[in-house]
């Protein structure tokens, strides 16, 4: 395994395998010593994992507050015990709703929306995810959660097979979504499909499909990694003069003219340093990448 590797991978997860098994082969194929994902994906689902791999590791918790965009297609006349598509169907009724009266409902989702995590999450209740209660067939009784949906607008109508675009905050499950505009509908709904195709600054379109990324040489799978501080796309920059910069470097404070708050830190060459946070006029380091 090699230290040095270090950087951000867009992938095209693929639908089936779990994201651990697509962030470990990923791992494996760069020689990489250490790897995570910003944000898991279902197995049913598909699209944009963002793995940050070495010294981005450290900086993979900034993507936590990022807003996400899915393209999903609801089954709608039809609930599951799971959900989505992997559950056995528990009830069925037939969805006869305009495309206009589709689209009001749609509407009625969109702004701060409470939302009840599915069981199967791996949201923790006395230290074990959700999901292990619901292989059981014992039900928790789940708190509702306050997320946003930015965007949720209507892309295609086949049957009873619905496909809408969704543009979220951090929390929301889709699949609980699905859910509940089928009930709204008042014949119920789960969800088919989904793609995911974005997460904070990054888009689907940037990623590469893990078998290609198989099939590149080992030196054209590390010119596909992205900086660490592209992780860091909407921090303020925060720029240190050589001398204030080695300090910093240090893990010591110093003095710096900015208001306050985050930051990302870069030197006068612009050599990313790391993350601070700035108070009283002083610049405190958080998180550093290490000196090369």
């Amino acid at each position: 395994m090699d230290q040095a590797v270090s950087g951000v991978l867009l992938l095209d997860k693929p639908a089936g395998p779990s994201s651990n098994t697509v962030l470990q082969r990923a791992k494996r194929l760069l020689g990489a010593a250490r790897a995570g994902h910003t944000g898991t994906l279902d197995p049913l689902a598909r699209g944009l994992l963002v793995i940050a791999v070495g010294e981005a590791t450290k900086f993979s918790g900034c993507l936590l507050e990022a807003d996400k965009a899915y393209r999903a297609r609801l089954k709608l006349g039809e609930r599951t015990s799971t959900g989505d598509s992997e559950g056995a169907v528990l009830a069925r009724s037939r969805f006869a709703a305009s495309e206009k009266e589709l689209r009001a409902v749609l509407a009625r989702f969109v702004g701060e929306i409470e939302q009840v995590p599915p069981m199967y999450s791996a949201i923790k209740h006395q230290g074990r995810p959700l999901y292990a209660y619901a292989r059981r067939g014992e039900l928790v009784t789940r708190n509702p959660r306050r997320v946003a949906i930015r965007r949720l607008e209507l892309e295609g109508v086949e049957g009873d097979t619905v496909t809408v675009f969704v543009e979220c905050s951090k929390g929301t499950y889709i699949r609980a979504l699905a859910e509940d505009i089928g009930a709204e509908l008042g014949c119920g709904g789960h969800l088919a499909a989904l793609e995911r195709l974005a997460v904070g600054p990054f888009s689907l379109d940037q990623s590469i499909d893990l078998d290609a990324f198989e099939a590149i040489s080992a030196s054209q799978r590390r010119e596909r990694l992205l900086p660490p501080q592209a992780l860091l796309e909407s921090w303020p920059r925060l720029r240190l003069a050589v001398d204030v910069a080695a300090k910093f470097r240090q893990g010591r404070s110093v003095p710096v003219d900015y208001a306050g708050g985050n930051v990302a830190v870069f030197g006068e060459d612009e050599a990313f340093l790391g993350t601070g946070q700035v108070a009283a006029g002083m610049l405190q380091p958080k998180r550093l990448l290490a000196s090369p």
